[in-house]
């Protein structure tokens, strides 16, 4: 398997590019009001991911898209603003290096919801990775 044509390699660019939202965030945010940064962070976010769309020739019209897709899309967008609303004020609040990880519950939150709402199965490898997460933010949080 070729690691970089395949969804691991996305997603360790994901994990990579995660880790280094939370450092630039916590500097981004000091003498910040949380939510200003939020926005500065969107507008920055529209601007390179329309100019990748634009740069790829992706763009299509947006009645072309079906309405499940937008409505799912819509709701993603709602969830992903509320997430980095709380974020950013939890980096404020606190260390990058107890926030970060606490943050990383979304990936058992995830395995759950995949389970309970889209039919994916849960094997023991995930259960017992997803239970390493929770095991180590309770940890985290504790101590």
């Amino acid at each position: 398997m070729n690691l970089f044509s395949s969804w691991v390699g996305f997603a360790l660019g994901s994990a990579f590019f995660a880790a280094l939202t939370a450092l630039f965030g916590k500097l981004g945010v000091v003498g910040l009001n949380s939510n200003l940064a939020t926005l500065i962070r969107t507008v920055v976010i529209l601007a390179v991911t329309g100019g990748l769309v634009w740069q790829r020739g992706e763009w299509q019209k947006p009645s072309t898209i079906p309405a499940h897709s937008w409505l799912f899309l819509v709701l993603s967008g709602v969830a992903t603003g509320l997430s980095w609303l709380c974020y950013y004020r939890a980096l404020q609040l606190g260390p990058v290096s107890k926030v970060a990880p606490v943050d990383k519950l979304s990936v058992a939150i995830a395995i759950l919801l995949g389970v309970l709402f889209v039919g994916e199965q849960l094997t023991w490898p995930i259960a017992i990775g997803g239970a390493l997460i929770v095991a180590g933010s309770i940890v985290i949080i504790a101590f």
